[in-house]
């Protein structure tokens, strides 16, 4: 057995496998002691990136995205390649998504968007000094470039018209690291 936590894994196997993620399925001693099964996706680790420029307007995209069925309004979200550095693949997704490259880079920490079952590591970005070219997108990728003042997209998390967990948090963390005395 292998603890974790409270609880002990008695077996694991692998039940899924593809280039993006995995599923896990666990055979689990409970905390409370009874037998049990535990699932858990990995999702290839990731990063969100947020370009805000110098009039204050945020860069965000917007399209249909498959497992909810909808059109989102989101920062440049998008997986790393196999080794690839969070800060790499940061530049990457950026260029590709929006066609922007940017001259300032901050580094706003980690974030797990689902801790019950699901470990999707994400590290966030904020990018300035935006200089403009042209989009890369995925042939999965159907991207529309949105750009709004930074306090109409905190409004829209209050209301629900931003609901990606990633560009919440970093929306959230952009703000407050510009409100902090430099």
């Amino acid at each position: 057995m292998i603890p974790h936590g409270p609880w002990q894994i008695v077996k694991s196997t692998e039940v899924y496998r593809d280039p993006w993620m995995s599923l896990r399925k666990d055979d689990v001693i409970r905390p409370d002691g009874q037998r049990g099964t535990h699932s858990v996706v990995f999702v290839r680790p990731g990063v969100c990136v947020l370009a805000l420029d110098g009039g204050g307007n945020v860069h965000l995209t917007e399209e249909f995205h498959y497992g909810v069925g909808r059109v989102t309004l989101e920062a440049v979200s998008g997986g790393c390649e196999d080794n690839e550095p969070a800060f790499l693949c940061a530049q990457r997704e950026l260029r590709e998504e929006l066609g922007i490259n940017a001259g300032n880079w901050l580094e706003l920490g980690p974030l797990d968007p689902f801790t019950t079952n699901v470990v999707s590591p994400t590290e966030l970005f904020l990018a300035r000094e935006l200089e403009y070219g042209p989009q890369a997108p995925d042939g999965t990728e159907r991207i529309r470039r949105v750009d709004i003042p930074l306090e109409t997209a905190l409004a829209m998390i209050h209301d629900g018209r931003i609901t990606h967990a990633p560009t919440c948090v970093l929306l959230l963390r952009t703000y407050l690291a510009l409100a902090r005395p430099r």
